[in-house]
Order: C-alpha cells, then sequence, then structure tokens
C-alpha cells in the first residue's frame, strides 16, 4: 500500500512538472516555428532534455553523433519515450505516421517539432520521399523508424524499406548519410529489466497512451542506452550486398539498393540493442559484415 502510494504521487508530481514545463515552452516555439528562426530547430533538444529528467530517464550515450548534413537517422521504436530521448540528444525532427499529428497534445508538440507526417498507403511514397528530401536539402537532421510500428522492447523487427528511398539523392553532389540508432531500456533504479519488466516502457499492440504514461510516471528511474553507429550510405550498403550500385535510376537496381540499406541498418540496430541489453554496449560498434555473411 505505502509503494502504491508512493508510486501515485510521485507519478502526480511528474505529469505535473512535465505539463507546466511543456505549457511554459510551447509559445515560444509557436513563435520560433512561426518567424522562421534558427531556435525552432534547437530549442526542442533543450525542452527534451529537462523532460526526460522530469519523467525518469537517464539516457547513456556510446558512440559519436555524426556532424556531417544532410543526414538520415535510423532507429529502431519502442515507444513514444523514444522521442525525448533522442531529441534530447541531436536537433532533429522526426518522420512519423499521420493518425500522430491529431494525438492530443502530443500531436501538437509533434507539429512544433517540424514532423514529417506520412500516411502508410504505397500510393504515397513518392510524395513522402520528396517531402523528407525536400527537408534534407534545406539542412535538417530526420529520424525515421523504419519498423512502421513499435515493439515490445526485447526486439528489433523487420525494417521496411520505402522510406530508405530519400538516400539515391544527393545534396550539393555529397550522398545523404544514413546513421543506424540502436535504443535500449536496460535499466531500472540500476537493476537490470528482464524480458518481463522491459514491456512496461514499451508501448505496443493495443496500449491505451494516458493510462500507459501514468504508469511509466509512477515507477523509478529508467536507464536508456542509445548507440549511435557508423555511417554509412546507399554506395556503401550496395557494396556490402555484393551489387554495384552506379546510381542509374531502374527500378530493379533502387529497389536492391533500398533494400540492401534497409537490411544493413536492421543487423546493425538490432546488433546494438542485443548488446545493450546484453549488458555489452561497448562492444556494439564494431563493423558488422555484409547480410548474405550472417545468412
Amino acid at each position: 500500500s505505502d509503494v502504491c502510494s508512493s508510486d501515485l504521487v510521485r507519478a502526480a508530481a511528474r505529469l505535473v512538472l512535465y505539463l507546466a514545463w511543456t505549457f511554459l515552452l510551447i509559445p515560444v516555439q509557436v513563435v520560433a516555428v512561426a518567424l522562421g528562426l534558427d531556435l525552432a530547430r534547437r530549442l526542442p533538444r533543450f525542452y527534451h532534455r529537462v523532460c526526460r529528467r522530469l519523467i525518469g530517464l537517464e539516457v547513456v550515450r556510446h558512440g559519436a553523433i555524426a556532424a556531417s548534413r544532410p543526414i538520415l537517422f535510423v532507429a529502431n521504436h519502442t515507444s513514444y519515450l523514444d522521442i525525448t530521448v533522442l531529441a534530447s540528444l541531436i536537433d532533429v525532427s522526426f518522420v512519423a505516421k499521420s493518425e500522430v499529428a491529431e494525438w492530443p497534445l502530443f500531436g501538437l508538440l509533434a507539429k512544433l517539432q517540424r514532423s514529417v507526417f506520412i500516411e502508410r498507403r504505397a500510393s504515397h511514397s513518392v510524395r513522402h520521399r520528396d517531402e523528407i528530401g525536400k527537408r534534407l536539402d534545406d539542412g535538417d537532421a530526420l529520424v525515421i523508424f523504419p519498423e512502421g510500428t513499435t515493439s515490445d522492447g526485447n526486439r528489433v523487427l523487420p525494417f521496411k524499406s520505402a522510406l530508405f528511398a530519400v538516400a539515391e539523392r544527393a545534396v550539393n553532389g555529397q550522398p545523404i548519410l544514413v546513421q543506424p540508432i540502436s535504443v535500449a531500456y536496460v535499466r531500472l533504479d540500476g537493476m537490470p529489466l528482464g524480458r518481463e519488466w522491459r514491456p512496461y516502457y514499451a508501448w505496443y499492440g493495443a496500449m491505451d497512451m494516458p493510462g500507459h504514461l501514468w504508469h511509466v510516471l509512477g515507477l523509478g528511474k529508467v536507464t536508456v542506452e542509445v548507440i549511435f553507429h557508423p555511417p554509412l550510405d546507399i554506395a556503401a550498403a550496395a557494396a556490402g550486398a555484393r551489387f554495384e550500385w552506379t546510381g542509374v535510376r531502374d527500378r530493379p537496381t533502387l529497389a536492391a539498393a533500398r533494400k540492401a540499406l534497409a537490411d544493413r541498418c536492421r543487423i546493425v540496430v538490432a546488433r546494438g540493442v542485443a548488446s545493450a541489453l546484453a549488458g555489452t554496449s561497448h562492444g556494439a560498434l564494431a563493423e558488422v559484415k555484409p547480410p548474405e555473411a550472417l545468412a
């Protein structure tokens, strides 16, 4: 009973502080976005750095964040908490499914972080590719979650290759870099999270978000390990898959290159997640073999 009471008090206190901080900064970001200020890119990182402390997220980073632009970050997706985790480390916008724009509060926050909202239908893929490409052309850094949904935190789902089409373009003669990121929820109050507890932080299936968030806010401090892997481009992925990428825009070659890039990123991300969950994150940054070598 005492434990439950303390959890309720903690959840209530965190929620009040989170909402107060959020509503304090919303008007500032609204003005920054409306005026096209550079602050609109930088303020979200400051906002999320405070948020992660308010809601009990301790983030441990491994690896170097690529400084080159244009860049596309590719990460596994466990929960809406991933947004705060990643946005507290890098100045980024997210590529999100269109329904997120309609969510209460979180939809507004996604819009203010200048998210790109996409439809799931294949008929919209070219438009989405061009919209994402335009943002990269403008110097923005974007995060995509190519699993297309969230997982239970214990595994990485297959990566869909459609969004990797944007990696075919070049900006000022430079290829778009793709940096894989592994995100893993590993400890609660210093104790390892097992397979049974990790889904308490994962949000997937038909889970109700308000109820899930309230439960998360009542828990202790969770440690999240974030591994930034060496970046690559579509040519490197194609070479790893043992076919020549010449940039020729024929459908079979483009499809094969996208698939190779998606597969390479998934292998890297999945290996990083597995290493973090096993407590061996320091070894997760080594170069991986091409997909065929792992088959």
